[in-house]
């Protein structure tokens, strides 16, 4: 392969591959550089025991751009969706609770337990629709300098109020999501905690916090903000995670893009003052105009980049970017999914929960944020089992299935110096009681069963202290703030070198609008390059 590109992408995640391959569809000779022997970064498919396949980390779509879909043609290169049900919430004993995108369906099963929340649940809806709305509108802007004295600061800042002036009352709505916690915003509609448990689980996926925590309703609006139209929906993908990965790969494939696994980027190279290429670890060279980072800041920053390079005041902003996660995964390959006490297809309107939350009350979900915060994992985690298996039989064995569990809370570092080595046999335990607590016998139905903990996702897939975020999604770590104030825009203080990974805006999960941006804004400097 030849050493010199137009532009090298570290990291084969789907934000690195967005960004690729837009920059390959604009003629650019781009080469994607890969870690691990596998293509997709967090977004893959792996057999995790023989004859069963998992979305082995991120495991179902629901952010995934329909602009990114649609100008990288993913439909037309295998991208196809599986729908999921309604969300299933299993409450002990016989008792559940259903949510739905069907607002009068949400009403009826809230009227079982208020009838007060179910009358105020479609305002509710509409004004954090009209939140995620304001959002939305910030998705594809890349962030100003707000700060920053100089007349193109002035220019890009005021650009981006008159962009966003009709605004008006909903930025008032949208300060609230960023600084309340989310019992506190969900309280302020609802007075059942049931209910607001069953929304409030959104705020503690991937978070480091309880739905008590200030800052944790933003949480609850970055899970619900996808934007199916033209994206086919949420749901699972045919052939798992990888699917998607895969369909964006073949899309930079066609203008020319590059993907070459087995190869650790263990350095940037810069010569006189910007990046020029990268050094493998097996010392091999290839060299570019443009580098692109979809690693994670701190692994930029903090190991790619020799600190003579950087300023100061950067490297401190990184070192203090909350990357601290108590998020973990288990891959389970079973002869039965798991079979709900609570539930019944004829009340349900659906054959089986493919997708579902487990948490019956607020107080539970603070619980397991109490253990994590003083250092252990919880005794009684929430959790996630979405059985894609159902609608996709390509991942197991006839008649068999795999159950994909996302859980928290189990912290990355546990106190007292104890090893997740020693650890993990327990955690699973805990969280199967829990599962057999609302599926009796599912233990017995499982095969085989692989748990990662947050040091695990991060020596796999480079997620920093195995966050799925890259870091926290709190009102600090937002926007013009992401990773650090003044190097929000992509661009890095080394000319050349740019980042596209969810440590920029705006943020985690598979919907590739960072790699999006990032292209964007390279192709912007790219005649200076020339």
């Amino acid at each position: 392969m030849k050493s010199r590109h137009d532009v090298i992408v570290i990291g084969s995640g789907h934000n690195g591959l967005v960004c690729g391959a837009y920059l390959a569809k604009a003629g650019l000779d781009t080469l994607v550089l890969e870690r691990r022997g596998i293509v997709g970064g967090a977004a893959v498919t792996e057999e995790f025991s023989p004859g069963f396949r998992a979305s082995r980390f991120s495991y179902v779509m629901s952010l995934l751009h329909p602009r990114v879909i649609r100008e990288l043609e993913l439909g037309a290169l295998g991208l196809a969706v599986l729908p999921a049900n309604d969300l299933f919430c299993p409450l002990g004993g016989t008792d559940y609770i259903i949510y739905s995108d069907d607002i009068k369906k949400t009403q009826a099963e809230f009227a079982r337990f208020s009838r007060h929340d179910a009358d105020i649940y479609p305002e509710f809806a509409r004004q954090l629709e009209q939140s995620a709305g304001v959002v939305r509108k910030l998705l594809f802007e890349t962030p100003v300098d707000p700060v920053k004295r100089s007349w193109k600061s002035f220019k890009q800042t005021a650009a981006l109020l008159w962009r966003q002036r009709t605004i008006g009352d909903r930025a008032y709505r949208l300060v609230d999501l960023l600084t309340q916690s989310a019992y506190d915003y969900l309280s302020v509609w609802f007075e059942n905690d049931i209910i607001k448990a069953v929304i409030a689980y959104y705020a503690s996926i991937g978070t480091f916090a309880g739905p008590k925590s200030p800052g944790t309703a933003y949480v609850i609006m970055h899970h619900l903000m996808g934007e199916h139209q033209g994206a086919g929906g949420w749901g699972f993908i045919r052939g798992g995670m990888g699917a998607i990965t895969g369909a964006i790969t073949r899309s930079g494939q066609r203008f020319g893009m590059q993907v070459l696994t087995d190869s650790p980027v263990a350095q940037v190279l810069v010569n006189a003052g910007r990046a020029s290429g990268v050094r493998v670890a097996d010392g091999r060279e290839f060299h570019a105009k443009v580098v692109v980072s979809n690693a994670s800041a701190a692994t930029l920053f903090r190991r790619l980049v020799a600190p003579e390079h950087l300023p100061s005041e950067l490297l401190s902003e990184i070192d203090s970017f909350r990357t601290f996660s108590t998020a973990f995964k288990m891959n389970i390959a079973a002869h039965e999914p798991p079979r709900y006490r609570a539930f019944d297809a004829a009340k349900a309107g659906f054959a089986y929960p493919t997708y579902v939350h487990i948490a019956p009350g607020i107080d539970y979900l603070e619980r397991a944020y109490d253990d994590a915060k003083y250092g252990w994992y919880s005794a009684k985690p929430f959790l996630t089992p979405v059985v894609p298996t159902i609608v996709d039989d390509s991942l197991a064995p006839a008649g068999k299935h795999v159950i994909n569990v996302f859980g928290g809370h189990a912290p990355y570092k546990l106190r007292s110096n104890a090893s997740w080595a020693d650890e993990k046999r327990n955690l699973t335990s805990a969280a199967l009681n829990v599962l057999d607590d609302m599926a009796p016998g599912f233990s017995g139905q499982i095969i085989d069963i692989e748990t990662l903990v947050a040091p695990d996702l991060e020596a796999i897939v480079g997620l920093p202290q195995g966050h799925i975020f890259h870091g926290e999604l709190s009102a600090d770590q937002l926007f013009w703030q992401r990773p650090a104030p003044h190097w929000a825009d992509y661009r890095t203080p080394l000319a050349g070198l740019y980042q596209c990974g969810s440590s920029t805006h705006p943020g985690g999960g598979v919907s590739g609008i960072p790699g999006h941006n990032a292209a964007r804004e390279i192709l912007k400097d790219w005649k200076r390059f020339r």
